[in-house]
C-alpha cells in the first residue's frame, strides 16, 4: 500500500476529529449556576458559532462588510476570557427583575483587566469594575458580570468557597436547541427553548405548536402600540415574576388593555428674578411621549377588588389610579370590576377573544424617549418589528420579530 493511500485517510481523520472537537464536542457540566438561581438562560456557544458560520458562508455580500464586528470579535477572543461551551446567565431569587448575572473563566486575568480598562471600565478597587450599568468582579481566575453588583458576595460564596457543590448537567435545561430559558422551583424545572431564525427569535415550551399567521395578522394590521388580554393564571404569573404583589388578594381574573403613544407639548413653569429682584414666572415647552390607554379589569369579587385598591391607596380623592405612573387617568368602578382610562384620550377596546396574549409594536416615539441607550443599542432595538407572547392551555410562546432585511439577525446584530 502506497504512503499516499495511508496518509490521506489519516489527514481526513485528523481534520474530522478537529472539526468535531472545535464545533461539536461540549462540556455539559455547568459549574456556574448558584443554588439560589430561579431563572437560568443557557446559550449553546458552539451551536451559535456553527449557525453564524453558516450564515456568513451563505451571505458572501457580508464578507467584506463586517470589519467592525470582526475587529470586536477578535479583540474579545484576545481579552483573556476562556470562551465556554455553554454561556450560563442567571437570575437570583427575590432580586430585582432587571438583575442578571453570569460567571466566566479567565485564561489570563491580567490581560482581561487590561482589556476592561481599554473599554473604559472604571476600576473601583478590590477587583470591582463598572461601566454604565455593567458591573464586574474579578477574582480567582474568574469574573462575575451583572447588571447589578448586589449579589456578587453571595454568588461568590456559593460557587467559589465550595466549588463543584452546585454543578448541574446541561441536559436538565437544554435539549438540542440554540438556547433555553428555565424557571426553577425547588427540584422542578420548566424549560423553554430558544430558536434563532433569519428574522425572528422564538422562545417556547413545546416544539409542536406554532402561532398562526391569522393570529399574528390580527395585530400587524392594527396601529396600537400595545394590546393585551390575560386570564387569572397569566395575571398570577405576571405579578409573581415581576414581584408585583399577590394577585389573589385583588381577586382580578381578567384584564384587557390597549395603549397608544403620542408626542405632546409639556409646559414647564419655573421662577426667577428680574433685574429689580422681582419674582417672575418663566414658561418653557418641551415635547414628551405620553401614553393613551384603556384597561378593563374583571373581578370574581368587584367589591373586594375596590377595597383592595383603596387599602393599597391606589385610588386617590380624584379617582385616579395611582398604581399606574402615567397620569392623569380615571378609574371607574362597574358591576364586573373597573375600567382605567387616560383622561386626555381614551381608546376603545375590541371584543373579548378569551385568548391570552401580549402584543407590543415597535415605535419610533418609544426609541426617541430612551435617552439612556447608546446609539448601537438604539440601532438594534429599531430593527425589531414587534413582540408577541401567547399562552394556550399549557403551551407558551414568545416571538421577537425583526424587520425584513438583506442579512439574517446573526449578521445584523
Amino acid at each position: 500500500m502506497s504512503k499516499k493511500k495511508i496518509i490521506a485517510p489519516l489527514i481526513l481523520s485528523f481534520v474530522a476529529a478537529a472539526i468535531y472537537f472545535v464545533f461539536f464536542h461540549k462540556d455539559k457540566n455547568l459549574r456556574y449556576i448558584p443554588e439560589s438561581a430561579d431563572v437560568v438562560v443557557l446559550v449553546d456557544v458552539k451551536k451559535l458559532t456553527r449557525q453564524y458560520i453558516f450564515s456568513l458562508v451563505t451571505h458572501p455580500s457580508h464578507w467584506s462588510g463586517g470589519k467592525t464586528n470582526d475587529k470586536h470579535s477578535a479583540s474579545l477572543k484576545d481579552s483573556g476570557i476562556r470562551i465556554p461551551d455553554f454561556l450560563q446567565i442567571f437570575h437570583i431569587k427575590d432580586s430585582g427583575f432587571s438583575e442578571w448575572y453570569a460567571i466566566m473563566e479567565l485564561k489570563d486575568q491580567q490581560k482581561f483587566i487590561t482589556f476592561l480598562k481599554s473599554r473604559q471600565f472604571t476600576d473601583k478597587g478590590k477587583g470591582h469594575f463598572q461601566k454604565d450599568q455593567i458591573y464586574l468582579r474579578v477574582e480567582k481566575g474568574h469574573f462575575i458580570v451583572g447588571t447589578s453588583d448586589k449579589a456578587f458576595e453571595s454568588i461568590g460564596q456559593q460557587l467559589f468557597v465550595a466549588p463543584g457543590k452546585y454543578d448541574r448537567d446541561a441536559e436538565l435545561f437544554i435539549d438540542g436547541t440554540l438556547g433555553s430559558v428555565s424557571f426553577i422551583s425547588g427540584q422542578k424545572f420548566q424549560n423553554f427553548s430558544i430558536e434563532l431564525k433569519d428574522d425572528e427569535i422564538k422562545i417556547k415550551n413545546n416544539s409542536k405548536p406554532e402561532i398562526s399567521n391569522a393570529f399574528v395578522s390580527r395585530f400587524q394590521n392594527g396601529t396600537h402600540f400595545l394590546e393585551m388580554e390575560l386570564d387569572a393564571d397569566n395575571i398570577k404569573k405576571y405579578t409573581r415574576f415581576f414581584n408585583k404583589g399577590n394577585a389573589d388578594s385583588s381577586h382580578i381574573n381578567y384584564v384587557k388593555a390597549r395603549v397608544d403613544l403620542e408626542q405632546v407639548n409639556d409646559t414647564i413653569i419655573s421662577y426667577g428674578y428680574d433685574d429689580n429682584f422681582n419674582e417672575i414666572e418663566k414658561k418653557s415647552v418641551q415635547k414628551i411621549i405620553q401614553p393613551d390607554y384603556t384597561i378593563a379589569l374583571q373581578s370574581l369579587a368587584p367589591e373586594k377588588t375596590w377595597e383592595y385598591f383603596q387599602a393599597k391607596k391606589w385610588v386617590n380623592e380624584k379617582n385616579e389610579f395611582t398604581a399606574i405612573p402615567f397620569q392623569p387617568n380615571t378609574v371607574i368602578k362597574n358591576e364586573v370590576g373597573a375600567v382605567i382610562q387616560s383622561t386626555k384620550k381614551s381608546i376603545s377596546l375590541s371584543s373579548e377573544t378569551k385568548e391570552n396574549y401580549i402584543f407590543i409594536r415597535n415605535s419610533a416615539l418609544l426609541l426617541s424617549s430612551l435617552k439612556m441607550l447608546s446609539g448601537e443599542e438604539k440601532r438594534i432595538l429599531s430593527d425589531i418589528d414587534y413582540l408577541l407572547y401567547r399562552n394556550k392551555t399549557r403551551d407558551h410562546s414568545l416571538i421577537i420579530k425583526a424587520k425584513k432585511g438583506e442579512l439574517p439577525l446573526l449578521l445584523r446584530w
